[in-house]
């Protein structure tokens, strides 16, 4: 996803700030992701039988994971409904 969204964001943003946020949210959902895989390899490492905490910490893992995805969604709707849809540099709310 970074791979093909990096390129489109240098072309989507008009100013500086707009191609770093871009691009930052996409390496924010990397980091959240390694550091998602490091939680679930951490608890797998530590048994195989099924414990509640260890549940817990593989769904927050994960759930941080969907939330950096949803930011990753509302600063790129955001940004190209700028460029796109509205004449100006300011959003009408």
């Amino acid at each position: 996803m970074t791979i093909v969204l990096v390129p489109l964001a240098l072309w989507l943003g008009q100013t500086i700030i707009e191609r770093v946020l871009l691009i930052g949210v996409c390496f924010v959902v990397l980091i959240v992701e390694f550091l998602n895989s490091a939680i679930e390899a951490t608890v797998d490492r530590h048994g195989t039988e099924r414990h509640e905490l260890a549940g817990r910490a593989k769904d927050m893992g994960s759930a941080a994971v969907f939330v950096s995805l949803m930011l990753v969604v509302l600063v790129w709707v955001a940004i190209g409904y700028q460029r796109f849809f509205v004449a100006g540099d300011d959003f009408p709310w």
